[in-house]
Parts: C-alpha cells; sequence; structure tokens
C-alpha cells in the first residue's frame, strides 16, 4: 500500500511537471507583461560561443521564467503565502499598507544625489548663471516617506534627503512640500501622485514664486481602470485606481509643442487611456502630458494675463503638476534630462529671465543613471 501510494505521488509530481513543461512549448510568447510594465525576454539565439560562454543558459533561464504557464497566478500566490503565511511584512520589497501598494525606498544613495546634483550645477553654470533668472527647487516624497514610521518600514529620512538637496543646490530656494502631501494623496497601485489632490502643492509652489493661482477647475474621470506600475510587480490582488483628471477654459485653450519633434500635442491625450497594439505597454498616466517620454515641452497659455514664464527641469510627475501652474504664466518650458542632453539644451532653449524650477522625486535622485 506504501508503495502504491509512493508511485502515485511520484507519478503526480512527475505528470505536473511535464504538463506544465509540454503546455509552455506550446504557449504562444508574448511580447510584454502589461501586469509588470516591462518587454519580455525573447528567445535566445544558439551559437557555439553562447553556448560555451554560458549566456545562452542564462537567457534561456530568464526567457522560461517570463514564458512560464499561469506566471501572473504563480506570482500572487507566491506574494500572499510571503505576507499571509510566512507573515512577512514585504515580499521583493513591496507590501501594502492601508490599500496602498508601496514599495520600500531604503537607504538614501549619497553618490547618486550627487551625480544629479553635479549635473543640476553644469545647467546652472552653462546657461542660468548671471541672468534676471530666480531659481527654485523642490523634492517630490515617494510613497514610502509617507507611511507612517510605526509601521515597521525601513524608509529614507526626507528631512535628511531634503538638507542634501539644499547644501549641493546653494544657488536655489528650497521649497517644501513634504508637510502638504499624504499617502492618500498617491495611487494607491503606482508611484505616482493623483492631479485632483495636489492642488494644494501648486498653489503653494507658485506662492513660493510670486504667482498667485485661483486653482478653480473641473475634475473629470478617465473611463478606463487604472493599473499602475506596482500593481504588476507587487503581484498583490489590489482594486484598479480612477484616474482624475483637472480642466477649465485656461488649460482648454492652451497648446503643448514637442520642441524635438516639433509637433503639437494636446495637455491631456486621451488615446493615452488605452492601448491598441499587442506590443505597447498601456500606461494611463501617459494622459498627462502624453507621457514621460517627451523631453522639451512648451506649454502656451494665450490668456495669460501676465508675461512670466517658468522653465522646470523634471521627472514624470510634473507631467501632472504643471498644468496646475499654467494659470500663473504665459508659457511653461519642461525640461527632462534624463532623455535631454545637458549640453545641448541651448540649442532649443533660450534661457533668459524666466523663473526655473527644479522639481525632481527622490525616486530618481536616489536612482539617478539615466540623467545625462
Amino acid at each position: 500500500m506504501s508503495k502504491i501510494k509512493n508511485f502515485l505521488v511520484a507519478g503526480l509530481a512527475i505528470a505536473f511537471v511535464l504538463g506544465f513543461f509540454v503546455w509552455s512549448i506550446f504557449l504562444p510568447d508574448a511580447e510584454i507583461s502589461k501586469t509588470e510594465r516591462r518587454k519580455l525576454a525573447k528567445f535566445p539565439k544558439i551559437s557555439a560561443e553562447s553556448v560555451s560562454s554560458g549566456t545562452f543558459m542564462k537567457d534561456f533561464e530568464s526567457y522560461s521564467l517570463d514564458h512560464f504557464p499561469l506566471r501572473d497566478s504563480f506570482r500572487t500566490l507566491k506574494a500572499l503565502t510571503s505576507f499571509y503565511a510566512m507573515g512577512q511584512k514585504d515580499n521583493n520589497d513591496y507590501y501594502c499598507y492601508d490599500g496602498y501598494l508601496v514599495k520600500m525606498e531604503y537607504p538614501m544613495n549619497k553618490d547618486s544625489v550627487s551625480y544629479a546634483t553635479s549635473r543640476f550645477q553644469f545647467i546652472y553654470d552653462t546657461f542660468l548663471k548671471d541672468k534676471d533668472m530666480k531659481i527654485y527647487t523642490s523634492l517630490i516624497p515617494d510613497k514610502n516617506s509617507l507611511v507612517p514610521k510605526d509601521a515597521g518600514y525601513l524608509s529614507i529620512n526626507f528631512e535628511a534627503f531634503a538638507d542634501t538637496l539644499r547644501e549641493q543646490m546653494e544657488y536655489a530656494e528650497y521649497i517644501d512640500i513634504f508637510p502638504l502631501l499624504e499617502l492618500s494623496d498617491y495611487y494607491a497601485t503606482d508611484t505616482h501622485w493623483r492631479q485632483e489632490k495636489i492642488v494644494n502643492v501648486a498653489r503653494h509652489l507658485a506662492s513660493a514664486m510670486g504667482v498667485t493661482l485661483k486653482g478653480e477647475y473641473t475634475s473629470e474621470k478617465a473611463d478606463v481602470p487604472f493599473y499602475g506600475v506596482y500593481h504588476g510587480q507587487a503581484a498583490l490582488p489590489v482594486e484598479a485606481d480612477s484616474l482624475y483628471f483637472l480642466t477649465n477654459s485656461i488649460l482648454e485653450g492652451c497648446t503643448v509643442k514637442d520642441l524635438e519633434t516639433n509637433t503639437i500635442i494636446p495637455v491631456y491625450d486621451m488615446d493615452k487611456l488605452t492601448s491598441h497594439s499587442e506590443s505597447k505597454i498601456p500606461d494611463p498616466y501617459e494622459m498627462f502630458l502624453s507621457g514621460p517620454n517627451r523631453s522639451i515641452l512648451e506649454i502656451h497659455n494665450p490668456d495669460a494675463t501676465t508675461d512670466k514664464e517658468l522653465i522646470i527641469f523634471r521627472d514624470s510627475y510634473a507631467n501632472a503638476l504643471a498644468p496646475l501652474l499654467v494659470e500663473g504664466y504665459q508659457k511653461i518650458t519642461l525640461i527632462d534630462i534624463r532623455r535631454a542632453a545637458p549640453a545641448y539644451l541651448g540649442n532649443l532653449v533660450e534661457f533668459k529671465d524666466q523663473d526655473v524650477l527644479f522639481l525632481q522625486s527622490t525616486l530618481v535622485l536616489n536612482d539617478s543613471s539615466e540623467i545625462k
């Protein structure tokens, strides 16, 4: 009886492994993981060199893991087991606090911050110094910094991070927005803040730069569910966010110009809410100024009652914020130096008497390798 039982257990195990092996062979390869927002590994090319060096097996392992049947389901099962069966506080640095998916960002990478500020210093020395320009900086906290300390999760000391930024950017006036923000101002499934929650942040920044905003908007809801980048990465079953955007007659009259492609794009690109291509990773947050891949944009406000202009050196957080500042400026120029090399900015942007705001998130400054 014992032998029969052992044979049955062994047979079921073998059938399980063989079944998934055969399934994986006939399962069509997908190009992307929509849940993780990334491209999946492709089957590696076989050559004598790749086999002898071991790169083929390494790449094949990545390929097989990416295309395993029911991969997302197993990832969710693993995450739930880690939290509820094993009692872990996080799963690969991701955790869920009060319904919000969060990634632990810790510790502060001083070398990364220094590299970023060295590039800002280059911009200051090359284009801004000795000109009639008021220069400001502000730091956007990541969600992990807003989780209460007594929750027991490691997080960056935001005050120390901000102090480091101030010390290395003595030429810029620091504007503190941390006290205005809380966890509920961010999407539950994504890294970014919610536009409808940061009107007060826009007013505070504008006021510190000598501009008064009325900040009167109509809130409109996008007609698609928003599953942010943490939803797939954390592999936890959390409900989709609702995505809202703010508009008024001023924003409806604005035009946005992409200086690199010399094209006009909308303030809110509704086509970005859905993807019509299997190879395109959908991200509804890209509706704000057509997403983060635009290096230099100009927002023109024909209804401006002032001739003031603002230049923002930004990351993707500013895409939702910049439209809320438009009311106070004739033109806002947005520059992302992860995509536009600072040395060549003078070819596209005239630096004269504008106000300048270096607005960066802790997430980008703590991993600034993409900054040029």
